[in-house]
């Protein structure tokens, strides 16, 4: 990757960033072929992930194609990536006829899931985590797939510890958090029968600056409306590192599957990270409630191990979240309710 840039000053400039890929994402992907097809493409990462991998894979003159899969309810993200050269499809994945109708791939990235309207509507939650994972990995089962999944299938981990290990049990409050494991379950089941190379990452709170629990933070100091510091702690990953780190899981697809956390490798204080934006924003902080013992953490040492860190620290992104509020950035206005204690999103 070139430089980190001073600041982002513009949506341009930080989409560009976030889809510049890295010199050893670049080796990863050199003598790919076949497709990477790209499930869920429409969300908050899918559309910077395919052009990351667009990039790396022309840079390295893979002679691979990557398509991008969603049902596209935001036609401009559909425009966004077509503007880029990479091929969309709209489909609706809980349709097997139209899943049928999908080109093969050698390799699936799997975005798809729930989780905000868990409370209010648990039956569909359910459907997205498990009938439909169940659905592609039947589909795919000669690919290698590399799927999504989530922190929250660990329980709360002491403030004092590194966090939660791939080893730990997933015993977790909630049922989006179970229908997460859930979703991890039915790929492994599928990965067993079918032998099919799966990698299961276990994503806790990736950032651009647009979204994340940085930028909640900074959205409650502009607003002048409390910070609760109940959950006080918190792991955070630049975006262009989680896409790029995704895309090198491929290296880590095994059957049985292979669960890995995604994270950063710094344990963040709600409080301290408030503190740091409002001197940015010129803000006096308010916070409610008292740091309890217990936070959402994940220790990331197996990722860093086998890739090395990040190449945005914790520091950076703080940075320029607040740069990036403080001149008006745009928000995508979809919180990441990081307060959350009792699993009911």
């Amino acid at each position: 990757m070139a430089s980190l840039p001073k600041q982002i000053e513009s949506e341009d400039q930080l989409d560009e960033f976030l889809s510049t890929p890295t010199p050893e994402l670049v080796d990863a992907v050199r003598g790919w072929e076949g497709r990477v097809l790209v499930l869920g493409a429409g969300g908050k990462m899918g559309p910077s992930l395919c052009w990351l991998a667009r990039r790396a894979l022309d840079q390295a003159g893979a002679q691979a194609s990557v398509t991008a899969v969603s049902r596209f309810r935001n036609p401009a993200a559909r425009r966004w990536l077509e503007d880029r050269g990479i091929e969309t499809i709209a489909a609706d994945l809980f349709d097997g006829d139209q899943l049928s109708r999908l080109p093969d791939a050698r390799r699936v990235v799997y975005l798809v899931g729930m989780k905000f309207g868990t409370s209010s509507n648990p039956e569909l939650t359910w459907a997205v985590n498990t009938l439909v994972p169940a659905m592609v990995a039947d589909r795919y089962r000669t690919a290698s797939i590399v799927a999504l999944s989530t922190g929250n299938v660990y329980p709360l981990s002491p403030v004092d510890s590194t966090g939660s290990r791939e080893d730990d049990p997933l015993t977790p409050i909630g049922e989006y958090a179970n229908a997460a494991v859930a979703r991890e379950r039915i790929f492994e089941y599928c990965s067993r029968r079918n032998e099919t190379a799966i990698c299961l990452v276990r994503l806790n709170y990736a950032h651009d600056l647009r979204y994340g629990v940085i930028t909640d933070i900074g959205l409650k100091l502009a607003g002048d409306a409390p910070i609760d510091v109940t959950m006080g702690y918190f792991n955070a990953i630049w975006q262009g590192d989680a896409n790029a780190l995704i895309l090198r899981c491929f290296e880590l697809c095994s059957h049985p599957p292979t669960a890995i956390n995604l994270a950063g490798p710094q344990r963040l204080r709600v409080r301290d990270v408030a503190e740091q934006l409002a001197r940015r924003l010129g803000r006096e902080p308010q916070f409610v409630g008292r740091e309890s013992s217990t936070a959402l953490l994940s220790d990331p040492t197996r990722l860093v191990q086998r890739f090395g860190p990040p190449c945005v620290d914790a520091d950076t992104l703080i940075d320029w979240v607040g740069h990036w509020m403080a001149n008006g950035g745009p928000t995508l206005g979809k919180p990441t309710h990081f307060e959350v204690r009792d699993g009911r999103y």
